[in-house]
């Protein structure tokens, strides 16, 4: 398998977050994630999760 290009991973993965109830994903801070200021855009849930990379 081939390796990514580091701006192919900055791009894919980082500030990107999925919402634990409705899976929606969203691009924030990962400080503002952790301090909860982030909402959901469709269920306006707090609990959020890194994306996995495969």
């Amino acid at each position: 398998m081939a390796t990514k290009l580091p701006a192919a991973q900055a791009r894919l993965y980082k500030n990107i977050f999925i919402c634990k109830k409705c899976k929606a994903k969203i691009r924030a801070d990962p400080r503002k994630i952790l301090e909860g200021k982030i909402r959901c855009r469709k269920c306006l849930k707090k609990a959020f999760r890194p994306i996995k990379k495969r």
